[in-house]
């Protein structure tokens, strides 16, 4: 039973950590608020900051001690303003600095002033302690006013607080 416990904070420690420490990734294209040419797409650039909230889920039989799974909620602040409820899943190896993590997060909220919903989905790799975080927006799935959203989401923790940066583009309206 010890073993098993150890287990799971082992699990919900790395879990965390995967889920918003992995995020040293940049976004290699500087968007800014714009004008769309021809009525196409506007870039602009979302900042801001985020609490989240991990709650571990039974693990499948078949899987127990490889894959761990987690929900997880979010407020975001700044400029976007909404609530983010998502399902990790997250596999660990018996190094301690290579593992990996996939979810997919559901944000309803308002987007400097276009308020909708749109899906995330998060891919974090460790690989013997060289980190990647991708995290992007699933195609079409933007809703109301964020219909045609399209962009990819950067994440930092500095001095424990998390942050947000989201390069996007929208239709003009």
């Amino acid at each position: 039973m010890r073993s098993i416990l150890f287990r799971r904070r082992y699990a919900l420690v790395a879990c965390m950590w995967l889920l918003v420490g992995m995020a040293s990734s940049t976004f290699a294209q500087s968007a800014s608020i714009g004008t769309a040419q021809n009525g196409a797409r506007v870039a602009a650039r979302a900042k801001g900051a985020f609490d989240v909230k991990l709650t571990p889920q039974p693990a499948d039989g078949n899987s127990a001690g490889v894959f761990d799974r987690m929900s997880a909620d979010k407020q975001y602040r700044g400029d976007l303003d909404g609530v983010g409820d998502g399902q990790m899943l997250a596999a660990r190896t018996p190094l301690k600095d290579s593992a990996a993590y996939v979810a997919v997060e559901r944000v309803r909220g308002t987007l400097q002033g276009r308020r909708g919903s749109f899906v995330l989905l998060h891919r974090g790799v460790m690989d013997r302690g060289a980190q990647s975080l991708m995290v992007t927006v699933v195609p079409d799935s933007g809703t109301d006013q964020l219909v045609g959203l399209a962009g990819t989401m950067d994440i930092t923790i500095t001095d424990g607080k998390h942050f947000y940066d989201f390069a996007y583009t929208l239709p003009a309206r």
